[in-house]
């Protein structure tokens, strides 16, 4: 029984008849067949094999038969190998039977049956096999019902979910991922035990967490990943400064709205438009200095002065907890969220052309991305809050592309550059060649001169003049 003509190819012929020849059961078996009953795209080339006996020395075998452009890479400590062989990733394992410890999620690993390899598996959608022996070829293996759960768009473990996630709390942050990459939902069991061993996450390594998280934001919908986190109280173990944005307070009869909530709106906003990350992860995160600046005030009602700017440095504290990259994207996550403010602003105190000079130069390169942030930041229900700011969005993109087009600002230098300056007036470093090409720098900006070198050359001279009292 051929399931599809998916199964039905040279490869899994291939690597079916050398475990024949060996002697050996041998099976596809996890994420593949989940995504072949899915019709889903595969959004990875791994395909992952189990076999009732030695995996290694399958995957050993099934090299050398595939010849040429076959890579074989053994991890003797895991029992696992892989080869790779045109773009596809075969990870090889042997059935086995796990047990835990409860200060580790390495498990101590003995041979066992292809039941026992399905029961170890995290969840019954994961859990299914397909025989690849030619006498049973296409014969599929489902003891858990992970057909029907497929169908009833639920995340079940095979076995007592207290225990799967006790003993491993990374399949926790799986089930929330997979509920988001799905657009499944966790039965009641399979939340609950969540839940109550939500502590446990404490013992994997920030490093796999990130992971997880990156998946969940780069899913079609990823509020429904961290809405999950939030409500299986996941959240404050491993963000809790995104955490802390959640719920309502109320003064005197003033509420403000839930800024998790509203986050989660924008992370799902910018998901609409765009694939980046990084991009996602700034939304995420734009708001989370709120919680820290949050005011009430008797005449303003509640404020979160400066929350963009107290958010810029928590994202760099962030990222250093999280071993996220400290790099260009750390970099460029911050200043995202430091500058989201300042198009909304922009429309509020009235678009001059200097103002917009400034923030494409702050910006930079990063000005569409910025744009698309401060678009998606729009979810009030007030429909007449929500056409104003429509509209100032509208005129500030325009003005960004008028005044870009004329004054070329994004990521410009000052014409006029340190070397120059010292050569032109025998200067050696110092404070005064900073003095005069910050002066240069905001001349162009405020649109005193135009960003040209004749121009500019002669206010520098002007400046350096006025200096030096002559």
């Amino acid at each position: 029984m051929i399931l599809s003509k998916d199964i039905d190819t040279g490869l899994f012929h291939l690597v079916g008849d050398v475990a024949d020849e060996m002697g050996l059961e041998c099976y596809v078996i996890g994420g593949w067949v989940r995504d072949l009953f899915l019709h889903r795209r595969k959004e990875s080339p791994d395909i992952d094999f189990v076999c009732v006996g030695d995996g290694i020395d399958l995957a050993a075998h099934v090299a050398r038969r595939l010849g040429k452009g076959a890579h074989l890479s053994v991890f003797k400590h895991y029992g696992t190998a892989q080869v790779k062989y045109r773009g596809t990733e075969l990870e090889f394992v042997g059935a086995r039977k796990e047990s835990y410890h409860a200060e580790s999620r390495n498990p101590d690993v003995v041979p066992g049956t292809l039941r026992d390899d399905q029961l170890r598996r995290d969840f019954t959608i994961n859990a299914m096999a397909i025989c690849l022996n030619k006498d049973r070829y296409g014969e599929l293996l489902d003891p858990f019902d992970g057909l029907y759960d497929l169908e009833d768009l639920v995340i079940k473990t095979p076995t007592d979910p207290d225990i799967t996630f006790s003993d491993d709390p990374l399949r926790m942050m799986r089930a929330v991922r997979f509920a988001s990459q799905l657009g499944f939902f966790l039965n009641t069991e399979t939340f609950n035990a969540i839940e109550k061993n939500r502590e446990r996450i404490k013992i994997i390594t920030v490093e796999r967490i990130d992971d997880e998280l990156n998946k969940i934001l780069l899913s079609p919908r990823p509020s429904v990943g961290l809405n999950l986190l939030h409500k299986t109280g996941l959240m404050p173990l491993i963000l809790p400064e995104v955490a802390a944005l959640a719920g309502v307070e109320t003064q005197e009869g003033h509420g403000h709205k839930d800024n998790l909530q509203h986050t989660l709106m924008v992370v799902d906003n910018v998901a609409k438009e765009s694939d980046n990350l990084w991009l996602r992860w700034a939304a995420l995160l734009h708001d989370i200095g709120k919680a820290k600046v949050k005011r009430y005030d008797a005449k303003q009602g509640w404020t979160f002065h400066n929350h963009d700017f107290t958010g810029q440095k928590m994202v760099r504290q962030l990222f250093r907890r999280m071993k996220m990259p400290q790099n260009e994207k750390m970099d460029y996550v911050a200043k995202l969220v430091g500058l989201h403010m300042r198009p909304i602003n922009l429309a509020d105190e009235g678009v001059t052309d200097s103002a917009i000079r400034r923030l494409l130069f702050d910006a930079g390169d990063d000005i569409d991305d910025l744009m698309i942030l401060c678009n998606a930041d729009i979810t009030s229900k007030n429909p007449e809050k929500v056409k104003r700011y429509r509209n100032n969005y509208v005129i500030i993109k325009q003005k960004l592309v008028d005044i870009e087009e004329k004054d070329r600002i994004r990521n410009f230098q000052p014409p006029v550059d340190g070397n120059e300056i010292m050569k032109l007036f025998n200067l050696p470093p110092c404070a005064l060649v900073g003095e005069l090409k910050t002066a240069q720098k905001d001349a162009i900006l405020d649109g005193i001169i135009p960003n040209e070198h004749d121009a500019a050359l002669q206010f520098v001279t002007e400046q350096y003049r006025k200096v030096m009292g002559n």
